[in-house]
């Protein structure tokens, strides 16, 4: 019998606490606004991405975010592969500027003789 009263008990005090945390509350909010994450130094939008402006990105930390390593790492891949698809475009437009233009391929003639036509 004393188990119950005991558990009696403890659950009108549970109930209380939940009723006055929840009511209690009052007219402010019990966890302000959280503001919107935001990268600090967005990539441009006039422009396509650089090197340069992968290295000056950062992004926001946040107690419970991403690992800063690997997004770090990653950041790092992906501003290496921009610098090397730069630097290929850049050689392959200089090789073109610098190439005489090509001749146009001969035109097929027009009496072409079908060697194979028996064999159909």
């Amino acid at each position: 019998m004393i188990v119950f009263w005991f558990l009696l008990i403890a659950l009108v005090v549970v109930v209380a606490a939940v009723t006055l945390a929840v009511v209690g509350g009052g007219a402010e909010a019990v966890l302000p606004e959280a503001e919107p994450d935001r990268v600090a130094d967005a990539l441009p939008e006039s422009r396509p991405v650089v090197r340069d402006d992968i290295d000056a990105l950062r992004l926001p930390v946040a107690p419970r975010g991403y690992r800063m390593a690997e997004v770090d790492d990653v950041l790092d891949r992906l501003g290496a592969e921009l610098a090397e698809r730069d630097a290929r475009i850049a050689e392959l437009t200089a090789a073109r500027a610098q190439a005489p233009a090509a001749p146009a391929a001969p035109a097929a003639p027009a009496d072409r003789v079908d060697l194979h036509k028996d064999e159909r």
